[in-house]
C-alpha cells in the first residue's frame, strides 16, 4: 500500500466506523451530544438520521465510547432485520443473557428483570438500532415501542436509540405512539467546504501525516464532487493518494483528482 510513500503510520481514509477517525464537524457535535444528552438523561428514545454516507455508523461507535461502558449495558443491533423474538433474543445475548426461550413472554420478563437490576445497581440500559430504516415490519417498530412502556414512576428502564437513513423518519411518524416518544431527534448533513477541508487534514493527521498533500484546489475538487458526503470523500482521497504514490507525485492536487474521477467512470 502507500502508507511508506507518503510516510503515515495507517491508511487515513478507510470506510471503517473507527472511532478514532471521527471527525466532530458542529453537526457530528451536535448529534453526539443530543445521544448522551438522552442516555444521561433518561428520555427513554432518540433517533438520528442522515444520508447514505454522513457518518453515522460512525458516531454511534464515538457515542459507545464516550458512554462509560461499565456504568452501561449496551446492545448495538446492527442488522435488525429480524423477527419480534429473535430481535429480543439478539439483546438479551448482547447483554450478557443466555435465554434460549422461543416465548416472546419470557425473553421481555429476562430482558425486565435485568433492566431493573440495572437501577438498583447505577448501570443503564442502551439499544442502539443502526441501518433502523430497513425494518419494514411495523410488528417490529411496534416491539420498539413496547420497550419503552418499561418505566418506573421517574424514569424509563432504557435508552433506545434509533439510527438510519432519512427514510426512517416517515416510517416512525406512521406509528404516532412511537413517533411521539421519541424525545430527542437530529438529522446529520453534509460538510460545507470549510469542514470537508479540516475532515481531509484531520484524517491525515490522525494517520500520522505531518505535511499537507493536498493542494487547496485538490480539496475543492474533492468537495465538489463528493458534496461533502464523508464516505465518498473517503473514497476519493484514498484512489488519489494511491495514484500519488504510483506516479510518484509530491502532492496531490486538482489533476490528480480529476483523473481519479475519470477513471472511475
Amino acid at each position: 500500500m502507500y502508507e511508506k510513500y507518503w510516510g503515515i503510520n495507517e491508511l487515513p481514509f478507510e470506510n471503517v466506523p473507527d472511532p478514532r477517525f471521527m471527525y466532530y464537524s458542529p453537526d457530528h457535535e451536535e448529534a453526539l451530544t443530543r445521544l448522551v444528552y438522552a442516555t444521561e438523561g433518561h428520555k427513554g428514545a432518540a433517533m438520528l438520521t442522515g444520508e447514505v454516507g454522513c457518518g453515522k455508523t460512525t458516531l454511534s461507535r464515538a457515542f459507545i465510547k464516550k458512554i462509560s461502558t461499565e456504568h452501561h449495558d449496551i446492545c448495538l443491533i446492527a442488522n435488525p432485520s429480524l423477527t419480534p423474538v429473535d430481535f429480543l433474543a439478539e439483546i438479551l445475548y448482547q447483554i450478557g443473557i443466555e435465554n434460549k426461550s422461543q416465548s416472546k413472554t419470557d425473553l421481555l420478563h429476562a430482558l425486565n428483570d435485568r433492566m431493573l437490576k440495572n437501577v438498583e445497581n447505577g448501570r443503564d440500559t442502551v439499544i442502539i438500532v443502526d441501518e433502523a430504516q430497513v425494518i419494514k415490519e411495523e410488528e417490529i417498530l411496534e416491539e420498539l415501542r413496547l420497550l419503552l412502556n418499561f418505566q418506573l414512576n421517574d424514569r424509563f428502564l432504557l435508552t433506545l436509540i434509533l439510527i438510519g437513513q432519512p427514510e426512517l423518519k416517515q416510517q416512525i411518524e406512521k406509528i404516532k405512539q412511537l413517533e411521539q416518544r421519541i424525545a430527542i431527534k437530529y438529522h446529520l448533513t453534509p460538510l460545507s467546504l470549510e469542514e470537508t477541508t479540516k475532515y481531509i487534514f484531520f484524517r491525515l493527521k490522525k494517520a500520522g501525516m505531518t505535511r499537507n498533500i493536498f493542494t487547496k484546489e485538490a480539496i475543492e475538487q474533492v468537495y465538489n464532487e463528493t458534496n461533502g458526503v464523508p464516505r465518498k470523500i473517503n473514497n476519493l482521497c484514498d484512489l488519489s493518494m494511491l495514484v500519488g504514490c504510483t506516479l510518484q507525485l509530491k502532492v496531490i492536487d486538482s489533476k490528480t483528482i480529476k483523473k481519479v474521477v475519470e477513471d472511475r467512470k
